[in-house]
């Protein structure tokens, strides 16, 4: 491992970094809020910091393996989300301590979309455009990651599509074709942010509005500029338009790219994990809408509208709300903080486990079930036509195990920090799947928390948006082993 060449990659990394203070600076300027200093010095510091770790090192050149592509993705939100937390504890009108200010950077960066800061309506524009921004970078940020990085480390969930996406080959080395892949996808993520953006701003919002909630929309971050987040525009249009993005948003980035490349909607048929993940979206859509008309929680064409709004934002792991989630049949959001462990599919900005890996634990399941019955068959596990491997089925039960073992180890530090269970349980689901929004003392935001809370938290948002292994292993000594 050459730690020299990760320092130098993290050290350009946060000079690039720097410049995400730029938008929310020129619109300091513009408006005169009095929070362009904020922005200025936190930027004039990531960039001096990344310079100083780039510079003594930066004509080192080695050949990056597998275990620096580990060291790097895990620096990449940490050390990025410290750094990103500067403008807020700058601005002094937020009133943050360092602890609040990294949980907000974090939650930003890592798409997760919980929040500390409260009155959102009155903040200045820098600061709401500041937060939508660390969502829409960290979500480019997850997507190339996923899938041109983790399938190469082996835990990605991508097997299954090295054949099919525009990622590199899986070896022992980073390959040139990282760059091409990257470009792909960005150009995709790009198009997606602006047709979002103007779908919003054609359905009644306003400019400012559109770009921003466009920004945590493809992001599936849930970060948004109002106090009642998408309840705030009351319009039905809006509410449709974000459910289409945020659901187009769930599905692997890689298809949309193979999709326009090939001109063609048939590669989201063909895939058994699209299938898949649109199945179980409906499935809670369906019961969410129906209990809300049964219960007569709302009339029926709200219950249809906020059912589908809601059902999708707490599965893709958006975390947007339309209303008071929280306060429906106790059923209804414990049932959808469920669906959230699913998350979006691999190479998505959905967090989660992955509807893949649910697929093939489901599929694995039923293939049991009828090796019970038939004790002497050979009884493969495919999806679609292809068979699986049954060491990508092993790492996805291990993957299973070590995130729910994680879920229960949070849980319970948490618990002793003096939160009550449902706000516990609802807080680490919602940490650890990237979703947001919780129950109990979360339900609206995360400010009424301990601080150690709120560090155990930050640490379970980057478990999960790092897939758990790749923060983990850098715990283990054979890691450190020359």
């Amino acid at each position: 491992m050459h730690i020299s060449v990760s320092f130098r990659i993290l050290g350009i990394l946060l000079m690039l970094f720097s410049s995400a203070a730029t938008v929310p600076l020129l619109v300091a300027l513009v408006d005169q809020d009095h929070t362009s200093s904020a922005f200025a010095y936190g930027m004039a510091i990531t960039f001096l910091s990344g310079l100083a770790m780039w510079f003594p090192v930066r004509g080192v050149r080695h050949e990056l393996r597998i275990r620096d592509g580990f060291l790097i993705t895990s620096l990449f939100w940490t050390v990025l989300g410290l750094f990103g937390a500067l403008p807020f504890v700058l601005n002094e009108s937020l009133d943050l301590t360092p602890t609040e200010a990294i949980f907000e950077s974090i939650s930003g960066l890592t798409t997760t979309g919980a929040t500390v800061i409260v009155g959102l309506d009155e903040l200045p524009h820098s600061i709401l455009i500041y937060r939508q921004l660390l969502q829409w970078l960290g979500g480019i940020g997850i997507i190339v990651v996923a899938v041109a990085v983790l399938p190469m480390l082996g835990i990605g969930g991508m097997q299954l599509y090295k054949a099919e996406t525009p990622g590199p080959s899986k070896d022992s080395k980073l390959t040139p074709r990282i760059t091409q892949t990257a470009k792909a996808l960005f150009t995709v993520y790009l198009s997606l942010t602006v047709a979002c953006a103007i779908a919003y701003y054609a359905a009644g919002m306003s400019g400012f509005d559109a770009v921003a909630h466009a920004f945590s929309t493809i992001a599936i971050g849930g970060f948004s500029t109002h106090d009642a987040s998408m309840g705030y525009f009351d319009n039905n249009g809006i509410l449709l338009i974000c459910s289409l993005f945020m659901t187009i948003s769930a599905i692997n980035f890689g298809l949309h790219f193979l999709s326009w490349r090939r001109r063609s909607f048939a590669v989201y048929v063909k895939d058994s994990e699209t299938r898949f993940f649109l199945g179980v979206l409906s499935v809670c859509i369906t019961i969410t809408c129906g209990y809300l008309i049964v219960s007569h929680t709302l009339d029926t064409s709200d219950s249809l509208i906020h059912g589908i709004f809601q059902a999708i934002s707490i599965t893709t792991t958006t975390g947007f709300a339309t209303q008071n989630f929280a306060a429906w049949p106790s059923f209804l959001p414990v049932m959808m903080l469920f669906f959230s462990f699913m998350g979006g599919c691999v190479g998505s900005t959905g967090g989660g486990i992955k509807a893949m890996r649910l697929m093939l634990i489901y599929k694995q399941g039923i293939r049991e079930l009828r090796q019970l019955v038939h004790p002497q068959a050979v009884i493969p596990l495919k999806v679609g036509r292809r068979r699986v491997e049954a060491a990508v089925v092993s790492a996805v039960w291990s993957f299973f195990a070590v995130y729910m073992s994680a879920f229960i180890i949070i849980l319970l530090l948490l618990m002793a920090t003096g939160l009550d269970f449902t706000t516990a349980f609802s807080a680490v689901a919602a940490s650890l799947n990237n979703l947001g929004p919780g129950l109990g003392d979360v339900a609206a935001h995360y400010g009424n928390i301990n601080e150690t809370a709120k560090g155990l938290l930050c640490f379970a948002m980057l478990l999960g948006r790092l897939e758990v292994f790749t923060l983990l292993v850098l715990f283990t000594p054979a890691f450190w082993r020359l």
